[in-house]
C-alpha cells in the first residue's frame, strides 16, 4: 500500500509538471454546500439532507435539469449539527490542534449515489466557475470527508475519489464490502462493519433456537452484502434460510405480491430483515394488507431502534421485533447543541427555510388560499414540538460523527507536529494524512476509546433491543442484552430473556425449526433434497449411543460397554459366566457333589465287604483305584462353574484330562485283567503271571504320566487363560476360557477317546466270557455310554453358545462318571446289598460249573 500511494504521489507530480500549462475549468453546473463555515483547514461532510428527489425530464429534447431534491431528512440535519458541535468544539480547545481553525462545507446528497458523487467531487475540485489559471493538479479542498450514511452511495464515492487519497470516515455506512482496502483504500468508518453485525444476528438466532428462517434483504449492496455475510455465519452454526427475498422501494406490485407469497406459503416463523426503515414503512402497509402477521422479526442496526418507523406500525406487524443497534452513549452537550438551531441559521441560510418549514409544519408563502398550514412567523420554539429532529434516539450515531471528526483532528495533530502551536498550516499530503489517519487512537471526553483496525473498522459492540408496547400503545426500545466481538466466542452473546417480549406478545420464545429436534438416543438424516435443518431423527443401532440432542452421528460404544434401551448411554455389559448363584448352576453343583458322595459310598461299601467273594473276584485293588478316580471326576466338573480366572483355566482343563485318563487306565486294567483271568483258566496257561498287581499298577501309572505329559507340554506352549467372547452376543460379554493351544486341547481329549476306544474293544470281545467274568459287559456298556456321551460332546460343544458350552461339558464329564459308576459297581452293590446270598465263592463257582 504503501508503494501504492508513493507512485501515485509519481503519476500526481509528473501530471503537475505536464501540465503546468493547462487552464483549468469547471464542466458543467456548480454544486454548493448546503451549510458551510471557512477555516484554516476544510472538513467535508456528506449526508441525505432530503430522502427523496423529483424524476427530471430525460426526453433529451432539453437538457435535463438538476435533480430537485424534496422531503426534509432531519435526521441527516442532525448529523450536521455533531458535525458542527465536533469542529465548534474543536476549535475552542487549546490542547488539540492550537492555532490552527477547522471548517466545514456540508453537501446533500439526496440519498442518490449519483448526487453523492458529484457533492464529494465539488468536495474534492471546488465549485468556482470562472476559468482559473492555475494547474488542475491542484490540491484538494478538503482534507477528509465525514458520509456518507448509506453503504451503496459510500462505495459509489469512496470508489471515485479513493484514488486521490481522499480520506472518508462514514458513521453509518456498515457494508462489510468497504473493509476491502485494495478496493477502498481511503475508507473508514466509526460504526462496525456488517460482518460483525451479521455474525451477530446469527449467533442470535443460534441462541433462540431458531434453525429455519426467512430473510428480506434490501436489494443494494447494503442489503445483498449484509445478507450473504448472515448467510455464510449461519450456515456454520446450523441455520437454514427457507428463503431469502430482495426488496427495494421501486420494485413493481408484481414483485412486492410474489414475496408476499412466498412468505405466505413458507412455514418459517422467525423474518430476519436487512433492510432499512424506508423499505420496513413500504412492506408494513403491504403486510397488513395480506394479514402478514405474527411472525418474529430480527433487525439489523438500520431500523432495530427507529422512532419514526415505530410511530407507522399502527397494526403492530413488528411487535417483539429483536434486534441490534449501536449501544447507547451521551457527548456531553451535544443534545443542547442539536437542538439549538441557531447555528444552521448562521452557516446555512438557503436550506434552513426549507428546514423550518418542515419542522414546525409550517409555510412562509402559501401557494393558495386552500393550504392549511400556518404561516411561519419564526419565532416558533423547538421545544413546542416532538418530531424526528427533536428524537436524541440516534444518539449513538450523532457521536459516531462526533467521533469522525475528532479522529481527523488528532491525525491533523499528530502530522503537524502541535505542541503549543502547529508547525505549518498548510494542507497536508493527502496519502500522508491518510496513514496517520489509519493509526490514530485516542480517547473522547466521555472515555471510550476510538481506533480503527487494519480494515479501518472500529471494535464492534452492539446492544440487543426489543420493541415493547407501553401502556399508552407506544412502542418502547428495550435493551434486553449486549454483544460484543472482543470477547471469546461462548462470551460474546448475553442475553436476558426474562425481559424479553416475543411477537404477538407472548411469553415464549417462538419455535421455527423445519424439523423438530432428535433427542438423545437418536440422530439426524438430511432429507433428500432439502437443507441441512430439514431432517428424520434415526434410532441410533445397537451398540451405539447419541447423548446429546440433534446429534449428528451415534458414536460406539467401547467394547466392554453396550447401548442401554434408549440409546443414549453406554452401560457396562452383562457378564456372562455359569455362576453358583444361578438355577443351572447349583442342579449342576448338586449332582456333582451327590456323583462324587454316591461313589464314597460305593468305595464305603467295598471296603466293608471287601473279603467277601464278589470284592475280591473283581480285582478290588483297581476298583478301589476306579473309584477314587471316579469321585474326583465328579469333583472335578465344580472347577468349570464360577468365574474363569488363570487357576481355574488352567487346573479344569488339566484336572479334568489327568483323573479320567487315569479313570479310564483302570477300566482298562480292570478289562485287561478279565481277559487275562480267562486265559489263566486254560490248561497250561500262565499268563496272569505277566498281569498280576505290579504290572496292573505299573500300566495305570505309565498311561497316566503320559496324559501328565502331554499336559505339561500344552502349559508350557500355550496354556489355557480366562478370554473375553465379544463376538458371540453383541450385548454381553462371555467370560470362558480360552484353551490357549487348541492342538493341546484336543490331544488330550484325544488320548482320552483312543484309551476310551481301546478299552471298549477289549470289553467287547470278552463280554460272551463265563458269568462269573461278566464284569467284562458291563464294562462294555460303560464304555459304550462313555464313547457315546463324548461323541455326541464335540458338536454340542462347538456349537453351544455361551455359558453353555461350559455346562455341555460338565453334563459330558457328569454323565460319562455316572455311566461307569453305574454299569461297573451297581450290579455289584446290588448283590452285596440286596442279594448277599449270592456273595458266596460257591455261589460263583456254580455258576461257572453250569457253564
Amino acid at each position: 500500500m504503501e508503494f501504492l500511494f508513493t507512485l501515485l504521489n509519481v503519476v500526481m507530480a509528473t501530471i503537475n509538471i505536464s501540465g503546468s500549462n493547462a487552464i483549468c475549468s469547471l464542466q458543467g453546473d456548480s454544486a454548493f454546500p448546503q451549510l458551510s463555515k471557512d477555516g484554516d483547514i476544510i472538513v467535508g461532510g456528506i449526508f441525505p439532507l432530503h430522502s427523496s428527489w423529483e424524476n427530471p425530464d430525460l426526453s433529451y429534447v432539453v437538457k435535463p435539469p438538476p435533480l430537485k431534491c424534496k422531503s426534509v431528512n432531519f435526521k441527516a440535519f442532525q448529523y450536521s449539527q455533531a458535525l458542527i458541535f465536533a469542529i465548534e468544539e474543536i476549535n475552542n480547545s487549546s490542547s488539540l490542534l492550537p492555532g490552527v481553525s477547522l471548517g466545514y462545507r456540508i453537501y446533500d446528497s439526496c440519498t442518490s449515489t449519483a448526487i453523492g458523487v458529484r457533492m464529494a467531487m465539488a468536495l474534492v475540485n471546488g465549485n468556482e466557475q470562472t476559468v482559473l489559471d492555475e494547474p488542475c493538479s491542484k490540491p484538494a479542498q478538503v482534507q477528509a470527508i465525514i458520509g456518507e450514511t448509506y453503504s451503496s452511495v459510500s462505495m459509489a464515492i469512496a470508489s471515485t475519489i479513493g484514488p486521490f487519497g481522499i480520506s472518508i470516515i462514514s458513521h453509518y455506512a456498515t457494508c462489510e464490502c468497504l473493509s476491502d482496502k485494495w478496493k477502498y483504500p481511503s475508507f473508514l468508518r466509526t460504526i462496525p462493519s456488517d460482518y460483525f453485525q451479521s455474525r451477530a444476528l446469527a449467533e442470535m438466532v443460534k441462541h433462540f433456537g431458531w434453525t429455519w428462517v426467512g430473510a428480506i434483504r434490501r436489494d443494494d449492496d447494503y442489503g445483498n452484502n449484509g445478507m450473504a455475510a448472515f448467510t455464510e455465519a449461519a450456515e456454520q452454526l446450523g441455520i437454514c434460510l427457507e428463503y431469502s427475498l430482495p426488496f427495494f422501494r421501486t420494485y413493481s406490485q408484481e414483485k412486492v405480491l410474489r414475496i408476499v407469497e412466498q412468505i405466505k406459503s413458507s412455514t418459517s416463523r422467525v423474518i430476519v430483515g436487512f433492510l432499512t426503515q424506508w423499505d420496513l414503512e413500504i412492506l408494513l402497509q403491504v403486510f397488513f394488507e395480506h394479514n402478514i402477521v405474527g411472525y418474529q422479526w430480527v433487525g439489523s442496526e438500520a431500523w432495530i431502534s427507529d422512532p419514526v418507523l415505530a410511530t407507522k406500525d399502527k397494526h403492530n406487524i413488528l411487535e417483539g421485533a429483536i434486534g441490534l443497534a449501536i449501544p447507547k452513549t451521551t457527548v456531553t452537550g451535544l443534545k443542547d447543541f442539536i437542538l439549538d438551531i441557531n447555528p444552521l441559521k448562521s452557516v446555512g441560510s438557503g436550506i434552513f427555510t426549507e428546514f423550518w418549514e418542515a419542522l414546525f409544519q409550517c409555510t412562509y408563502t402559501k401557494q393558495n388560499e386552500s393550504e392549511d398550514k400556518p404561516v411561519c412567523t419564526g419565532e416558533e420554539k423547538v421545544s413546542e414540538v416532538e418530531n424526528t429532529f427533536t428524537d436524541m434516539s440516534l444518539m449513538p450515531i450523532f457521536s459516531n460523527v462526533y467521533k469522525g471528526v475528532y479522529a481527523v483532528a488528532h491525525a491533523l495533530h499528530d502530522l503537524l507536529h502541535c505542541t503549543q502551536t502547529c508547525l505549518t498550516q498548510r494542507q497536508p499530503n493527502p496519502f500522508t494524512f491518510l496513514e496517520h489517519l489509519k493509526r490514530v487512537s485516542f480517547k473522547t471526553k466521555e472515555g471510550e476509546e476510538v481506533f480503527f483496525d487494519e480494515n479501518g473498522d472500529p471494535p464492534a459492540k452492539y446492544e440487543i433491543i426489543n420493541w415493547h408496547k407501553s401502556k399508552t400503545n407506544q412502542y418502547e426500545f428495550v435493551t434486553v442484552g449486549l454483544y460484543d466481538s472482543s470477547f471469546p466466542t461462548k462470551n460474546r452473546l448475553a442475553v436476558n430473556m426474562d425481559s424479553i417480549v416475543w411477537a404477538q406478545n407472548s411469553n415464549q420464545v417462538p419455535r421455527s425449526v423445519c424439523s423438530e429436534s432428535c433427542p438423545p438416543g437418536t440422530r439426524k438424516a438430511v432429507q433428500k433434497g432439502k437443507p441441512i435443518c430439514c431432517f428424520d431423527c434415526i434410532p441410533c443401532a445397537e451398540g451405539e449411543i447419541s447423548n446429546m440432542t440433534d446429534s449428528l452421528k451415534c458414536d460406539q460404544c467401547n467394547q466392554d460397554y453396550w447401548s442401554n434401551p434408549h440409546r443414549d448411554e453406554c452401560v457396562k455389559k452383562e457378564i456372562e459366566f455359569l455362576s453358583y448363584e444361578e438355577t443351572m448352576g447349583i442342579l449342576l453343583t448338586v449332582v456333582s457333589i451327590t456323583g462324587a458322595f454316591m461313589t464314597v459310598t460305593t468305595a464305603i461299601i467295598f471296603f466293608k465287604y471287601k473279603d467277601t467273594p464278589i470284592v475280591k473276584a473283581n480285582n478290588s485293588e483297581l476298583s478301589f483305584l476306579l473309584l477314587f478316580s471316579l469321585t474326583l471326576c465328579f469333583l472335578c466338573s465344580l472347577t468349570f462353574i464360577g468365574q474363569p480366572s488363570d487357576w481355574s483355566c488352567v487346573l479344569r482343563h488339566t484336572a479334568f484330562g489327568i483323573i479320567f485318563v487315569l479313570c479310564i487306565s483302570c477300566v482298562l486294567g480292570k478289562t485287561i485283567v478279565v481277559l487275562m483271568a480267562f486265559r489263566a483258566t486254560l490248561p497250561g496257561s500262565n499268563t496272569m503271571k505277566w498281569f498280576g498287581p505290579p504290572q496292573q499298577r505299573l500300566s495305570v501309572l505309565s498311561l497316566t504320566l503320559i496324559q501328565v505329559l502331554i499336559c505339561v507340554i500344552w502349559l508350557s506352549i500355550s496354556p489355557p487363560f480366562p478370554f473375553k467372547n465379544l463376538k458371540h452376543y453383541k450385548e454381553k460379554i462371555i467370560l470362558e476360557c480360552h484353551t490357549g493351544s487348541n492342538v493341546g486341547f484336543w490331544a488330550v481329549l484325544g488320548y482320552i477317546g483312543l484309551l476310551a476306544l481301546l478299552c471298549f474293544v477289549l470289553a467287547f470281545l470278552a463280554r460272551k466270557l463265563p458269568d462269573n467274568f461278566n464284569e467284562a459287559k458291563f464294562i462294555t456298556f460303560s464304555m459304550l455310554i462313555f464313547c457315546a456321551v463324548w461323541i455326541t460332546f464335540i458338536p454340542a460343544y462347538v456349537s453351544s453358545p455361551g455359558k453353555f458350552t461350559v455346562a455341555v461339558e460338565i453334563f459330558a464329564i457328569l454323565a460319562s462318571s455316572f455311566g461307569l459308576l453305574f454299569c461297573i459297581f451297581l450290579p455289584k452293590c446290588y448283590i452285596i446289598i440286596l442279594k448277599p446270598e449270592r456273595n458266596t465263592k460257591k455261589q460263583m463257582m456254580g455258576k461257572m460249573a453250569v457253564k
